[in-house]
């Protein structure tokens, strides 16, 4: 074997190795990353809602031993709780060996994606077709919704105060629905608009039906003959849509891409594949340093406000519950904390190369993506973690042996984004945005690598189980 020039020692020790992830792992790393993903798709699959992957969520936790928390119980070291907020946001956490005396660690995901959800008033009928009115939910291409399966679900508060669960169009033999489009040949004056202006959120209406109910006479039949069925269904009558929380999503289930089957192509990504990484990591742990703490939120795609959001208190307020327990005050807890916001970012397509800046991009198999800062333009909207915190995190992962990488979201004037990292960091807590990259993030069909689903898996491992991180 020839000896290293002096070169490639200098470029070993002082460079960035920029190598596709899945060459540097073993056979066994790739095994259980792909393993590992089966279970992540089986829970894709189950929840493509924020209310669905609570319940999803919970099912998983109470598997493991996890209870609901009890303000009034003094709980050890080892101890598993869960705390449920109104259906859409959860709190699981394992208690630590020093409890919350030194801070605990969080890991925060969203579990909501973008969506498209009824209006209070959705049913109409038009030419005798039956329609629903939409109000689209973040930041979508209204293009790409247009002509895809889509599958109803959500929650419908009946007028006698009784609720009732929809789930339609995710079984085989159920039936989907859709927004139709403009066939080619027709669409000429259509095709000469901007993508903007091809389709307005007003165009977004959904196809349910065009049978009429039988009847010698009347109007809006089709619309009728919708309504006796969803009565006889559901047990629903028209103004209960009014306190009803119905969504659309696409319809397909989690699939494998590629003829090597390394990737995973599916609604709701962003974020429930950091969300579930994050959530099985606590249920690994056994009885952690600090208490380990997984926040799944709700809202991020529109802001985070609202009170399953993370602009709320929930948080905090767990945070103070954990903290009285142990004759503390919150704020303590909380200034001493660390967290990582567990959320996306965009992986490199060489398709749209001139949107990125390829050094500073993450990429598929690259493993988890560090991002110490999100934003738009000068860095609006973002937390901007510490040069110590990115220190301590990158020591984390390198001793725990985690495949990962660094990336910003685009080019600077390209646009930008953000995560919930900001409303953590207003509570004094260090944070810093640790996720997966995705390829055609908020599609409604978006692709990721298994082996950096499980790299995310292993750094929320590693971040809870690490020594001294808090100091």
């Amino acid at each position: 074997m020839s000896q290293k020039t002096e070169v490639e020692k200098l470029k070993e020790e002082l460079l960035t190795e920029r190598k596709n992830g899945a060459s540097k792992v073993d056979a066994e790393t790739l095994q259980k990353a792909d393993d590992f993903c089966e279970d992540y798709k089986a829970f894709l699959n189950r929840a493509k809602t924020e209310r669905e992957a609570v319940a999803a969520a919970v099912q998983l936790a109470e598997q493991a031993g996890f209870t609901p928390f009890d303000l009034q119980r003094q709980y050890q070291p080892g101890d598993k709780v869960y705390l449920v907020n109104r259906e859409k946001a959860a709190v699981f956490a394992v208690i630590g060996q020093k409890r919350s005396r030194e801070g605990v660690r969080i890991a925060v995901a969203h579990i909501d994606s973008p969506r498209v959800d009824l209006k209070p008033n959705p049913l109409y009928e038009a030419n005798d077709l039956a329609f629903f009115k939409t109000h689209y939910y973040g930041g979508i291409k209204k293009y790409q919704w247009a002509a895809i399966p889509l599958s109803l679900h959500g929650k419908v508060m009946r007028k006698d105060g009784s609720s009732v669960t929809v789930r339609l169009g995710e079984e085989a033999g159920e039936p989907c629905f859709c927004i139709t489009d403009l066939l080619p040949h027709l669409a000429t004056e259509q095709m000469n608009k901007t993508v903007r202006k091809a389709f307005t959120g007003e165009d977004l209406n959904i196809l349910i039906g065009s049978r009429p109910f039988r009847a010698d006479s009347g109007s809006d039949l089709v619309k009728l003959n919708i309504m006796r069925l969803l009565h006889e269904k559901y047990g629903i009558v028209e103004q209960d849509f009014l306190s009803a929380e119905l969504e659309l999503v696409p319809a397909f289930p989690a699939v494998d891409i590629g003829f090597d089957r390394s990737m995973i192509g599916a609604y709701g990504h962003d974020d429930r594949v950091c969300a579930y990484p994050a959530l099985m990591a606590a249920i690994d742990a056994k009885v952690p340093e600090c208490t380990s703490v997984v926040i799944l939120a709700d809202k991020e795609e529109v802001g985070s406000d609202g009170n399953t959001g993370m602009n709320s208190s929930f948080l905090r307020y767990f945070i103070a519950d954990l903290a009285m327990q142990d004759g503390m005050e919150a704020r303590h807890v909380l200034s001493r904390s660390t967290c990582l916001s567990a959320d996306v970012n965009a992986a490199f397509d060489p398709n749209y190369a001139s949107a990125y800046e390829v050094n500073n991009s993450c990429h598929l198999n690259g493993g988890v993506v560090v991002t110490k800062y999100t934003g738009s333009g000068g860095k609006s909207g973002t937390s901007d973690a510490s040069a110590e915190f990115a220190g301590r995190v990158r020591c984390m992962l390198d001793n725990a042996q985690v495949l990962w990488q660094t990336g910003e979201l685009g080019k600077v004037d390209m646009g930008g984004g953000g995560t919930v990292a900001m409303f953590v960091a207003n509570l004094n807590v260090d944070v810093i945005d640790v996720g997966v990259p995705v390829l055609s993030m908020h599609a409604p069909f978006e692709v990721v690598s298994k082996l950096d689903v499980y790299m995310a898996y292993r750094a929320f491992a590693a971040f809870f189980e690490a020594q001294g991180f808090n100091a």
